[in-house]
């Protein structure tokens, strides 16, 4: 029996719920008419990302890619193709210079929109995309015309990747906006009607060769661009999923009493509890053996990101939120997964990741500093929706900003 309805019905909770009941080391089912395989567990994760075994580029579906990734992303090859433009991305996205880069600029654009917040009442999870968009197209020295329009779009394409009806339909409109937008500023870069900061993100992907040495054609130059920028943005959902958390006195105490560390241990135990991706897939290459069960080559091969961060098997009381969790024990590369797994350099984890981290932990600590109230408003997060949000978006009102103490 196919089960693509009832993965849209029930969300996250459908491969968790699939493998505790099964009886052997995988499930089997059908998606879209396929037959389709899910494994969990760090050697699961090993093996997913071993290109001997599983091969990313044509397992991603239509309409992933016309709202999600674009045509032609990263995320599309693999091999030596992977490989080369996979290396642009880790040098612009990691390393402390790079890492500082995006962080310093965020937070500047942060200092700036909560001064207007008092008196105001504030939706976080809109006010941090707007936050992030600013801040990432600062950093990759993109020019905006307005970032409030640009926000939306980037939103809407990761709010409407893995659905059907209107979410879907918006995302692919902001899609083909925004690639043709930053197609139209790659070519006026490239003919010298515009500039690039020298050694910026804009720079970097206009002037990249892939590896037949040709230039990006400019649509796929704008998808690249887009698959800097959107991720970073996405990151909203991590900031308004902060707020949620912090309802908790001792989690908001613990960040504004912090040196660092617990904020660190913060943003791994947000990505770890919070609901963000549910899995990722791949295609078998070839005829392969998990622990004595056949997958055919050419299956659909699923890899359970959400019911690993949720597994008694790694995590202790895994459904508490619980920082501390983190402090003193950094996750394992191949443990906390929820931006996927595998080496980064090599794979397809992804390459943000600790920029993701560390927007988190500056973020949460300035959230957490400031005095607010939240009223009565939806606080759920229905595990049926993909991607999951706050329903509210978590609303603050009465906003008050700490005057800094002089120093000296």
């Amino acid at each position: 029996m196919d089960s693509s309805l009832a993965l849209l019905a029930k969300g996250y909770t459908w491969l968790p719920d699939r493998r505790r009941r099964a009886t052997g080391p995988l499930v089997r089912t059908r998606l879209m008419g396929q037959h389709a395989v899910a494994l969990y567990g760090t050697d699961a994760v090993r093996f997913f990302y071993d290109e001997q075994h599983v091969e990313r580029g044509s397992a991603m579906p239509g309409p992933v890619l016309s709202t999600l990734f674009g045509h032609g992303a990263v995320h599309t090859l693999d091999g030596p193709r992977h490989r080369g433009r996979k290396d642009m991305f880790l040098s612009l996205l990691t390393g402390p210079k790079a890492v500082a880069g995006v962080v310093d600029e965020v937070a500047a654009v942060w200092e700036e929109t909560v001064r207007a917040w008092p008196g105001r009442r504030v939706v976080l999870f809109d006010e941090a995309s707007r936050v992030l968009t600013r801040g990432v197209c600062r950093w990759a020295g993109i020019p905006l015309d307005d970032a409030d329009a640009l926000a939306r779009d980037l939103v809407a394409m990761v709010d409407g990747f893995a659905t059907a009806g209107p979410r879907h339909w918006r995302a692919r409109r902001a899609r083909t906006r925004r690639e043709a937008w930053l197609g139209r500023l790659v070519e006026d870069v490239r003919s010298g009607t515009a500039s690039a900061p020298d050694g910026s993100v804009l720079e970097a992907v206009v002037r990249h060769r892939d590896s037949d040495g040709r230039l990006l054609d400019p649509r796929t130059a704008a998808v690249e661009l887009l698959n800097v920028i959107r991720p970073t943005v996405a990151v909203c959902w991590f900031v308004s999923y902060a707020g949620h958390a912090m309802r908790r006195p001792d989690v908001r105490e613990g960040l504004r009493a912090d040196d660092g560390a617990y904020a660190v241990a913060f943003a791994h135990e947000l990505r770890r509890f919070y609901p963000f991706a549910p899995f990722v897939g791949g295609r078998a290459v070839t005829d392969l053996d998990w622990h004595g069960e056949p997958i055919p080559s050419g299956a659909m091969v699923l890899l359970d990101l959400y019911g690993q961060n949720h597994d008694p098997a790694f995590w202790d009381d895994p459904y508490a939120f619980r920082p501390e969790r983190f402090l003193g024990h950094p996750p394992a590369r191949d443990e906390l997964i929820p931006q996927g797994g595998g080496d980064r350099t090599t794979g397809h984890r992804c390459p943000g990741e600790d920029i993701t981290v560390a927007l988190l932990a500056t973020l949460a600590p300035r959230l957490a500093r400031l005095e607010y109230e939240v009223p009565e408003q939806d606080l759920r997060i229905p595990l049926n929706r993909v991607p999951a949000r706050v329903r509210s978006g978590f609303v603050v009102d009465s906003v008050r900003v700490p005057v800094p103490v002089p120093v000296g």
